[in-house]
């Protein structure tokens, strides 16, 4: 058994997602372990994934076999640019095609080793592919993206991602023309059952709301403002193709692949355009704005054509 404290920046999160950063086993391994009653928290074994850690408590794992590590190997990220920097956070613009950070099973580039072949040092706790990482973007979606420079700065944005406090606007195009041409989706999503990588409404899912408005008709797609109120792996992808309306370009979630070919998209249309939150150190309200790439603005050229 290996003995963890859990830092202040985890306080919150759930044993299983802990675990994941604090070892670097995936979240499914630490399922599995917990299954077995190979995870201990104060001397106590713990029975669900679900359950919630503090700061300070002793997290007891059995890393008996091997652990995989992905390792963050310092690279020129083509594409990537910084919108903001200061001590405390640094605030990127990603393109489609870049992982947040490295995974075992993914050999193309991220924003972690990105940011420290730039130059950029990030001192938070946790296995040190993920360190500064408190929310991801698919990687087939591009946009804003924040990550922790500090403790600190990790400890308060992750405490602001988890209370719903951070603005996070998108900008989706979507098949077909959606009715009402304004509102709210809440469903909650959890794994595919018939799929390790995807996503679904389901009744056993976590809570997930989705509020959109329509802001340009096309003939066959319409272009929506996205506002997450909850930050779910693929949430809008999954919510909007519930609706039988999937991101134009996915089709993992039900596109049409002819329409993508035709709009020369390799990838869904989906960007992160605005990011807005609490700054960490300053503790004033910060907001940045992203205009989607000239692939996805040509799509829509050809939409109105």
């Amino acid at each position: 058994m290996s003995v963890l404290l859990v830092p202040d920046g985890l306080a919150g999160d759930r044993i299983d997602a802990a675990a994941a950063r604090m070892t670097g086993l995936t979240r499914s391994r630490v399922a599995d372990l917990i299954e077995g009653g190979g995870v201990l928290l104060d001397g106590a074994a713990v029975t669900k994934a679900s359950q919630r850690v503090h700061a300070g408590q002793l997290l007891d794992i059995d890393l008996s076999e091997p652990v995989r590590r992905a390792r963050v190997t310092p690279a020129v990220v083509e594409g990537m640019s910084i919108v903001h920097d200061d001590p405390d956070v640094v605030v990127v613009d990603k393109p489609a095609g870049v992982a947040a950070h490295p995974s075992l099973g993914w050999d193309g580039p991220d924003v972690v080793s990105g940011l420290a072949g730039a130059g950029f040092r990030i001192t938070t706790s946790g296995a040190a592919e993920r360190q500064g990482i408190v929310h991801r973007l698919d990687v087939g979606t591009s946009g804003l993206m924040v990550v922790a420079k500090s403790e600190h700065a990790y400890t308060m944005l992750k405490r602001a991602f988890r209370d719903r406090a951070v603005d996070k606007v998108y900008l989706a195009l979507v098949q077909g023309h959606l009715d009402p041409l304004e509102g709210t989706i809440d469903a909650p999503i959890g794994r595919h059952p018939g799929s390790e990588w995807k996503f679904a409404v389901t009744a056993d899912g976590r809570p997930s709301v989705t509020h959109y408005e329509v802001i340009e008709m096309m003939r066959s797609a319409c272009l929506a403002r996205v506002h997450l109120e909850t930050g779910r792996t693929h949430q809008i992808r999954v919510h909007f193709s519930a609706m039988h309306h999937p991101c134009v370009g996915d089709p993992l979630y039900g596109s049409d692949p002819g329409l993508a070919v035709r709009l020369g998209l390799d990838r869904q249309w989906l960007h992160a355009a605005e990011l807005g939150f609490t700054h960490p150190g300053s503790g004033q309200y910060v907001h940045f704005e992203s205009a989607p790439s000239a692939e996805l603005a040509h799509a829509l050229e050809l939409l109105r054509g």
